[in-house]
């Protein structure tokens, strides 16, 4: 069966896989869960020959299906290629088709996950599935991995198998998943591929003050929503110090011998601005976020409440934590209580052989292309895995319509995947497991 074949059956896995609700909230009471993705993945790599393993993690339908691939020499490190098998809610109400529909109309795959990440799902099962059949043996082991519950951390997921069965990657080293190596156009002549090298560390952070609770009709100096209000006025309003990690510096020094574009530190933000599209992506990673996102407090409009709360997304950059903890205890003040769930930033180098192989493969399909890398202003499962000393990236290879908003379709309205790109990645994927 030729790549070609393949490439054609990860568009159809992918359309299949976006039909099946995966829906993650957050919320027990309302997710959707894995458990039907997990089966379907897990029926198509048994269907062909895969020995699989099946975890079940807790919760109510939260699912995971692993299987490695035997290499030729076993005495290599492992590579591990992951992608989730959940989704974000959508609202069918906002888009033009069903956002579980995986229509394939226009030259696009439509639907939720299309591209975070259903897409590299689609393509991970179809190169399994070739290779099985074909009896192909790659340099080394591939350990495929379909997981739950990226969209909330983890916890079903990614973190619950690096505690619990940490010998499902025995032997990993490395490791490839979202958000990276797809194509962006800085000139008109020259693609550029970005491979995720970095990622922020997220902190999704509740705050919490406490008051007086009372008639709402009588004068209140110890209201708890007003003492909240202010404080998250003022982190949403705060900006905090630039800092240019290794990887940001990279990124645009690239950017800078591929363009001209220079990038002064006194109006970087500017010079970001044109990066087009991607500059939401790479403004985020020059500096610590701290966005307020939701505010819950009392039960009835006349009642003062005792307890006000704030949710807070928070993205701190690799090296800044002790910091940031600084300058957030300064922003709120001592009233303001915190709690909150947290996980690392990730940061790795460009270079090596898996970098030299991840070149070759971009390359080989797309002749003058050029490779950088990029920090991820969000977040994946590689901050779990990274616990286990693997070298992480994100490496989905997707050549893109020079105009299409690829960074606004994450989590957006009417996400979709090119066609051609699916194809693509899958030609690349197929030439950097058989040279990685």
């Amino acid at each position: 069966m030729s790549i070609e074949i393949a490439a054609e059956e990860a568009v159809t896995l992918t359309s299949e896989l976006i039909r099946i609700d995966t829906t993650n909230t957050g919320d027990p009471d309302t997710l959707v869960g894995e458990k039907a993705a997990a089966e379907f993945v897990a029926e198509k790599l048994t269907e062909v020959g895969y020995e699989i393993e099946y975890v079940e993690s807790g919760g109510r339908d939260r699912h995971n299906v692993i299987t490695r691939l035997a290499g030729a020499d076993p005495s290599r490190g492992a590579l591990l290629v992951h992608g989730h098998l959940d989704v974000v809610p959508a609202d069918a109400s906002e888009w033009s088709v069903h956002p579980f529909s995986g229509a394939i109309q226009d030259g696009y795959v439509w639907g939720r996950g299309a591209v975070d990440m259903k897409d590299m799902l689609g393509i991970m099962l179809a190169l399994a599935r070739h290779y099985k059949r074909e009896n192909i043996v790659p340099p080394r082991d591939i350990i495929f991995a379909f997981l739950a519950d990226e969209e909330a951390g983890g916890k079903f997921g990614a973190q619950w198998l690096v505690e619990n069965r940490r010998d499902l990657f025995e032997g990993a080293t490395e490791a490839i998943s979202e958000v990276g190596g797809f194509s962006i156009s800085l000139k008109d002549d020259v693609r550029t591929y970005v491979v995720e090298t970095a990622e922020k560390g997220i902190r999704w952070m509740k705050l919490r003050v406490r008051g007086t609770a009372g008639h709402g009709s009588m004068i209140h100096r110890d209201n708890a929503v007003t003492k909240l209000s202010a404080a998250v006025a003022r982190l949403g309003q705060h900006r905090f110090p630039l800092v240019l990690t290794d990887s940001v510096r990279e990124f645009l020094a690239g950017v800078t011998e591929i363009t001209g574009w220079d990038f002064p530190e006194d109006d970087i933000d500017g010079a970001v601005a044109k990066l087009g599209n991607i500059s939401r992506m790479i403004g985020a990673t020059l500096r610590d976020t701290a966005n307020p996102t939701m505010l819950t407090a009392g039960y009835k409009s006349n009642v003062i409440p005792s307890v006000a709360e704030a949710a807070v997304d928070c993205r701190i950059l690799p090296g800044r934590m002790e910091a940031f903890d600084r300058e957030l205890d300064e922003i709120l003040g001592p009233d303001i209580e915190k709690e909150w769930m947290e996980l690392p930033p990730v940061e790795t180098t460009f270079d090596g052989a898996l970098v030299d192989a991840m070149t070759a493969s971009i390359t080989a399909e797309d002749p003058g292309a050029k490779v950088l890398p990029y920090m991820l202003s969000g977040g994946t499962d590689a901050k779990s895995f990274q616990t286990l000393g693997i070298r992480n990236f994100g490496f989905v290879p997707l050549q893109l319509p020079a105009d299409l908003d690829f960074s606004g379709l994450f989590h957006g309205v009417d996400e979709r995947v090119p066609v051609d790109a699916l194809k693509f990645g899958t030609r690349v994927l197929d030439r950097f497991f058989r040279a990685s």
